[in-house]
């Protein structure tokens, strides 16, 4: 996993999953947002919507390679990177395995449900057929400040 310098496309991108992730608070989601890109546009978006479907799964990852997936015809989205505003819990990083995404670039850091070696580190694990490469903390600051105002603001 890499925490050096991030290139401009990463930070621009996990811009566009804040947005999503903006979008989620606005209807009293857990502010994570998602965004996947291919050839350098982004072909879905979404953020969390667990508790406005009352699905587990509902997680902006999932729902974003949902529609990546509509959106290139395949399963396979082999040629794309998933941003997300927080690392991947086991579920989401399972299914970046799953659908071949090349790359995961991920924001705050999650210790209490990470996947992507805060709490486990399913991406690397080489058992699995795929290991997608991992970025982390692009812009870890402000995609975990996200978090932690909804958090405050939910206990008040």
């Amino acid at each position: 996993m890499s925490f050096s310098k991030h290139c401009q496309d990463d930070v621009f991108f996990m811009q566009e999953a804040i947005k999503e992730a903006e979008k989620a608070a606005e209807l009293d989601e857990v502010p994570i947002g998602a965004v996947i890109v291919k050839d350098n546009e982004i072909i879905s978006r979404a953020h969390n919507l667990r508790e406005t479907l009352q699905d587990a799964t509902a997680h902006a990852e999932i729902l974003a390679i949902r529609q990546a997936c509509k959106t290139v015809g395949s399963w396979r989205l082999t040629d794309c990177t998933l941003y997300v505003t927080l690392e991947p819990c086991p579920m989401c990083a399972g299914a970046a395995i799953l659908s071949r995404l090349k790359k995961v670039v991920f924001g705050a850091k999650d210790p209490k449900g990470g996947a992507c070696g805060s709490l486990i580190n399913i991406l690397s694990d080489e058992r699995f057929n795929h290991q997608p490469e991992v970025t982390g903390d692009v812009l870890a600051d402000k995609c975990g400040d996200i978090l932690k105002k909804f958090f405050q603001d939910k206990r008040k």
